[in-house]
């Protein structure tokens, strides 16, 4: 089974890793004085706080970063100014991470003095509102998805992700050069990070260590320079497990395919199979069979079973 570290559940990042981590992508500017930026965001959600502005504070969902567009800036400009600040006032009472203004709206110089006084932090970006909502919910879904770290080499073979597992020495590495040839593509060597997306498992390296593959007698490889850049994925869906095993636990390997092995991991069960390794065997070109079969089955054919109904058949026709 491969060797794995702790599931962890995020529960918060604070404003400035989001700015850090995604500010750039979403054109996000902070407006000063800058204020509240260690604020934490607690749920993996954006919130338009219309209802709020109106007085209506049940339910209010004050761990998310709550957003201005178009609705919220002209309900505010048309309540009047001594209400507007009444309003405005609640809103910012109520803890929440900080406050973004879509579509490079601006808020009147009172109101943004409650905000300072309040330490939260009122943030403009370009984007229609919906764009930022959805842009930023699925940064912030990736933010806060249980993750872990597999031991093995990820690959991406014909659109299978396939994560090759077994112990120190087994020929993963090797294996994944093999597939490599054969028009794979990289995703990560040694150390595989993992995090469940809407009940989907997605892989990917360490930042440093991406397009690196470790072959032991040779060193590390760069895997670009020998194959090119598309023998590289940032990322990839886990979909299917190899766990190489000795040649010694041949016998103990099913050989029909007929029972399915699974292996869970952050309590999603992906196909696992087990290839023996042995001197003479082509381990790569099973992995790539195996990733075709997988294939076929996803599309409603399945060779295994199909050849068990033969045998079914066969044993009836002899009754």
């Amino acid at each position: 089974m491969p060797a794995g570290g702790k599931r962890i559940n995020p529960s918060s990042i604070t404003v400035q890793e989001f700015l850090d981590r995604y500010g750039k992508e979403l054109e996000l500017t902070v407006e000063h004085p800058v204020v509240g930026l260690d604020r934490k965001i607690a749920e993996p959600a954006v919130n338009r706080p219309g209802l709020a502005l109106s007085g209506f504070f049940t339910y209010f969902a004050k761990k998310r970063i709550q957003v201005l567009g178009n609705s919220e800036i002209s309900y505010l400009k048309k309540i009047g100014p001594k209400l507007q600040v009444e309003r405005f006032t609640q809103l910012c009472e109520q803890e929440m991470p900080c406050l973004v203004l879509a579509r490079d709206h601006t808020l009147p110089a009172p109101l943004l003095k409650i905000a300072h006084d309040l330490n939260i932090a009122i943030i403009t970006s370009p984007k229609l509102t919906m764009n930022f909502i959805n842009e930023a919910t699925i940064r912030l879904e990736q933010e806060f998805a249980p993750r872990t770290t597999l031991h093995g080499c990820m690959v991406d073979y014909r659109g299978i992700g396939v994560l090759i597992t077994g112990k120190s020495g087994s020929g993963k590495s090797e294996t994944a050069i093999g597939l490599l040839e054969k028009g794979a593509a990289l995703v990560a060597d040694d150390s595989v990070k993992i995090c469940q997306i809407g009940g989907e498992l997605s892989t990917s390296a360490k930042n440093f260590a991406r397009g690196y593959l470790e072959m032991r007698g040779i060193g590390i490889i760069n895997v670009a320079n020998l194959y090119g850049l598309s023998a590289i994925r940032p990322e990839k869906r886990l979909d299917l497990v190899v766990a190489l095993k000795p040649d010694t636990d041949l016998d103990k390997v099913d050989r029909t395919g007929i029972r399915r092995k699974k292996f869970k991991v952050l309590d999603v069960e992906v196909p696992l199979i087990e290839v023996p390794v042995a001197a003479g065997r082509e381990t790569a070109r099973l992995i790539g069979v195996a990733a075709l079969d997988l294939q076929l089955r996803r599309i409603g054919y399945d060779m295994a079973d199909e050849f068990n109904k033969r045998i079914l058949e066969q044993m009836n026709e002899a009754l």
